[in-house]
């Protein structure tokens, strides 16, 4: 054990295979610590009778004995745990085995729920400052959108997309830096309260923001190197096409190329994507923490792709049931700028409609953010329970009973 809440050091377990062999508490073991499997030939229950007794007209027959009943949680099927198996410490959110997808699912809703103080306060409060960094920076140093001819000839209408372009992407830029500050602080601060929830504790955001901020730095560090791994990945793909120029061949090279690149970014993307939890609760380096990730999403990587695809699906449909109700009134709001979007123009919104449009956003943040920094953080839990029997020492620190006692790591308060 080390001295994060609740998780065992990288080597504390077997790192390959899924942890079948380890011998759970409600299991018997032989001398080498080796799970025993029952023998087949097993008597059948209920089958054994007391000696005959003898009464005043000879002996009395012996009465039936019913078999025991099943101990709670075996042979109960799925419900109880699962045949022969039972059922799941659940210290916490979620139970201490293998997760499915809608366990993952329902754990981070569960800790949405339980730590609500703590995680609105925290989302609502960096998404505010987030969306008035963007408000002010959309409104005062990006550059203003160029005016649209509506009936340009085809060499002002290859200047219009090339300055538009422009425009969009130093926005972007700009807007960018400030989600990512807020990104990394939400990412940092949700770690530390769900791995406090698996285990059932109680956690506050001042508790939450003393043991994250220590790791702010590698944190911001590793998401860095993983954008600009992107980007280099993308020109290199992009770069034959371009040097081409803008004759067929390059169109084809630049499509094809960027293609290629897009899978090999998507590929890099799941198969780091457990890094940020590695680095913030086992406290490894930036590097270190990549190695990690890749061995935990090892021979798990279509797994992990599904389960992150239906999260941003998911989430991407929240934010679009809450965010398109406050386009609308923002849109009617400010009638000047619906006029110049349906005139075919750059419309330039007012502040009524960034403000507007910005209160749609917090929400949807403070919504979003926990559920999707939680399922990342479950997923890498529930691969750890997979390969290397975790679930056993999350049992052990949340002190559940058969599972022994929690070391003084982890009871003792965080300095």
């Amino acid at each position: 054990m080390n001295d994060t809440p609740g998780w065992a050091s990288p080597g504390s377990a077997p790192s390959e295979g899924q942890g079948a062999d380890v011998p759970r508490p409600a299991e018997p073991a032989d001398e080498h610590g080796s799970a025993v499997k029952w023998s087949k030939d097993q008597p059948p229950a209920g089958q054994w009778s007391p000696p005959t007794a003898s009464g005043p007209s000879g002996p009395v027959p012996p009465r039936p004995v019913p078999p025991p009943a099943p101990a709670p949680g075996w042979g109960g099927g799925h419900q109880q745990g699962g045949w022969g198996r039972p059922p799941a410490a659940k210290p916490g959110v979620i139970p201490l085995r293998p997760l499915g997808v809608g366990e993952i699912l329902d754990g981070a809703v569960s800790t949405l729920r339980a730590h609500w103080r703590a995680v609105l306060g925290l989302t609502i409060t960096v998404s505010v400052l987030t969306q008035i960094g963007e408000i002010l920076l959309q409104r005062y140093v990006a550059p203003v959108p160029p005016k649209i001819d509506p009936d340009p000839t085809p060499a002002q209408a290859l200047s219009q997309a090339v300055e538009s372009a422009q425009v969009s992407l130093i926005t972007l830029a700009l807007t960018s830096v400030v989600t990512l500050i807020g990104t990394l602080i939400t990412t940092a601060l949700l770690t530390v309260v769900i791995s406090r929830s698996v285990l059932g504790r109680p956690v506050t955001l001042s508790d939450a923001w003393h043991e994250a901020r220590p790791r702010l730095p590698q944190l911001l560090a590793l998401t860095v190197l993983l954008a600009l791994l992107s980007v280099g990945i993308m020109t290199v793909g992009l770069l034959p096409g371009l040097l081409i120029g803008g004759s067929t061949a390059g169109v084809v090279l630049i499509t094809l190329g960027g293609l290629a690149a897009g899978v090999v970014i998507l590929w890099l993307m799941i198969r780091f994507s457990l890094s940020s939890p590695a680095l913030m609760l086992e406290r490894q380096g930036v590097l270190a923490s990549l190695r990690r990730s890749a061995k935990l999403v090892q021979g798990a990587w279509w797994r992990v792709f599904g389960i992150l695809a239906l999260t941003m699906l998911l989430m991407f449909l929240v934010t679009m049931i809450i965010a398109i109700p406050f386009a609308v009134i923002a849109y009617l709001v400010d009638g000047e700028g619906v006029g110049e979007l349906f005139a075919g123009t750059n419309p330039e919104f007012g502040w009524p409609f960034l403000i507007i449009t910005g209160i749609g956003a917090v929400i949807a943040a403070a919504i979003t953010y926990p559920i999707s920094s939680g399922v990342s953080v479950l997923l890498y839990v529930d691969q750890r329970i997979r390969r290397e029997a975790l679930d056993l020492e999350l049992a052990r620190a949340a002190g559940v009973p058969g599972y022994g006692s929690p070391s003084p790591d982890d009871t003792a308060p965080r300095s």
